[in-house]
């Protein structure tokens, strides 16, 4: 127990060292694996302490993340195996692909000593490899004197050198990025130029290694010159990089096409199942999908055939189980993913859309009662006050009444009768449009029983005027008017019509005014109010709107109350 502690003490206290000293440790370690004799006993040492250092160096992971035990019994088995065999391929292998991965990071690196410390490991790496191992690899060759010690003694400073660049610690640790596609190139490149500096030493026998390492390298320069020149050609030619980026948008077209398909039918399917049914149709035409299972809110299928490879997805009450030709990638589970986000977006907006024509519809039909409901309250009102009229009338005024009542009861019966046409076949765009003298003449037979003022101006014989608007209009502010004269008996009421410019009606009534705040709000939307203001004019100003008209309070002030609907400006 105590050796084992004592063990991962002192792994946890090497992970604490500088990043580049433990990769400056495991240089100088596979240095001396490599430089002196490959066959020693102490070289194999060398070789496991190498792999050990770069164990605990992790250039993949961020350190000092803790390695998975897969990776990390597979390293210490590929060390094992290196310093049993102690083979230069190997060597060379490893050197290679060690130095792809190291080169690999440089396009992610940002911190200039990282960098450089990235740089100096390349070097080495390379240098190590072309100057000491790949000779190793060709019969009959010697390595000159002034390589050998350029590569023993010259060499581990460049290791010490590394060691001792001062890299500035990062606020906030971040995963070592390494671009898979430039290690891969890095190791192909390396990979080509020693086994043509093999094959060009085998041809040129009499050529020294450094004069077929120095060809090769002009050859690959050659190379790469001119596939850089490929790459964008002058001249008004493409290039490689136009047919790469061909290939590379290609595929995503199948992709671009269902987003296409997907855009098109929520723009012409309203219903969130029967789109979700049509999405999944397009789904299942995508060359990787089999099959596909979907579970929506109210509905559910299956589409295509099943199989035994299968992603399963599921974003805002959809989910979907997707059949696959082939095993899914990562890739292919993430753009699987990005699928089914997109499909899940487009139906939770669907299913908001219709819960907001539902909620529509019943406000519209909500709006529609209250509005029915208040003119059957103004005829109410106006059967009352007949009611009160006959109540407290005496022998002597009975033909009076009786004619009021013959002028009153045929007017309210026909707006009865009106309202209840409204009720059972509402049609909102139709409005009746009657003589603006007629209409004022009806009403002033009715509102002159209630000591109000009338006053008519222009001439009214030659206007129109919406009869449905201004009779639920007038009534509404006629009876808020004379509510204001049940709590002060002084207060008085004036209704005006007037053809001078359109036909407008004013109301202005001689009492309190309105609260401030409560003007702000009544026209606007539905107040509370003890007196009954504010839904009736609410309502009132709304139909007014649809009307082409507007209702405005123009005065509100002690004693000058008023109230103006006109046509709108």
């Amino acid at each position: 127990m105590t050796g084992r502690g004592g063990s991962s003490r002192l792994v946890s206290a090497m992970a604490a060292l500088r990043p580049q000293w433990l990769l400056a440790g495991a240089l100088l370690t596979l240095h001396g694996a490599l430089a002196w004799n490959i066959d020693a006993w102490w070289a194999r040492a060398l070789w496991l302490s190498h792999f050990g250092l770069f164990l605990i160096w992790q250039p993949l992971l961020r350190a000092p993340q803790p390695l998975e035990a897969l990776p990390a019994v597979a390293l210490i088995s590929a060390g094992a195996a290196f310093a049993l065999v102690a083979n230069w391929w190997l060597a060379a292998l490893w050197i290679s692909v060690l130095f792809a991965l190291l080169a690999g990071r440089v396009p992610g690196t940002g911190e200039p000593g990282q960098r450089l410390v990235t740089l100096l490991a390349s070097v080495f790496l390379l240098a190590l490899l072309l100057l000491w191992v790949v000779p190793r690899l060709l019969p009959a060759t010697t390595v000159p004197e002034l390589l050998v010690v350029v590569v023993q003694y010259g060499l581990p400073l460049l290791a010490f050198a590394l060691g001792l660049v001062r890299v500035e610690p990062a606020s906030r640790p971040a995963p070592v990025v390494v671009d898979l596609i430039y290690s891969l190139l890095l190791l192909l490149l390396v990979v080509v130029l020693v086994l043509g500096s093999v094959v060009l030493h085998s041809v040129y026998r009499d050529s020294s290694y450094l004069g077929t390492l120095a060809l090769a390298l002009l050859a690959i320069a050659a190379l790469l010159a001119l596939l850089s020149w490929l790459w964008n050609p002058r001249g008004g030619f493409g290039g490689l990089s136009q047919i790469a980026s061909s290939h590379l948008l290609s595929l995503g077209l199948p992709f671009e096409n269902w987003m296409r398909s997907l855009a098109l039918l929520a723009e012409h399917q309203r219903d969130p199942e029967k789109f979700v049914q049509g999405a999944i149709a397009e789904l299942s035409r995508l060359p990787w999908i089999a099959g596909v299972q979907w579970t929506a809110a109210e509905s559910a299928g299956t589409l295509g055939s099943a199989s035994r490879h299968r992603i399963e997805v599921a974003a805002r009450g959809l989910s979907l189980e997707l059949f696959t030709h082939v095993a899914p990638s990562p890739a292919l589970n993430l753009h699987a993913a990005l699928l089914a986000q997109l499909l899940g977006d487009f139906y939770d907006a669907k299913r908001r859309e219709q819960r907001e024509r539902k909620h529509a519809y019943a406000h519209a039909i909500h709006e529609t009662g209250a509005r029915l409901t208040h003119d059957v309250k103004n005829l109410l009102q106006s059967l009352q006050s007949l009611c009160a009229a006959a109540e407290s009338t005496s022998g002597d005024r009975a033909l009076a009444l009786q004619q009021l009542m013959r002028r009153q009861l045929p007017q309210i019966v026909q707006r009865l009768e009106r309202t209840l046409e409204k009720l059972n076949a509402p049609q909102p765009g139709t409005l009746t449009r009657v003589d603006a003298a007629s209409w004022w003449r009806a009403f002033a037979q009715r509102a002159a029983q209630d000591g109000v003022d009338l006053i008519g101006h222009g001439e009214l014989a030659r206007k129109q005027l919406p009869l449905e608007l201004f009779e639920s209009v007038a009534d509404n502010l006629l009876q808020n008017a004379l509510v204001k004269r049940q709590i002060d008996a002084t207060v008085r009421v004036c209704v005006e019509l007037s053809a001078l410019d359109g036909v407008e009606l004013v109301v202005t009534d001689s009492g309190a005014a309105i609260d401030e705040r409560l003007a702000e709000q009544l026209l606007h939307e539905p107040v509370r109010s003890s007196n009954g203001l504010g839904v009736g004019l609410y309502q009132s100003a709304q139909m007014a709107s649809q009307c082409g008209h507007e209702l405005v309070l123009t005065r509100n002030q002690p004693g000058a109350v008023q109230f103006v609907l006109r046509p709108r400006r």
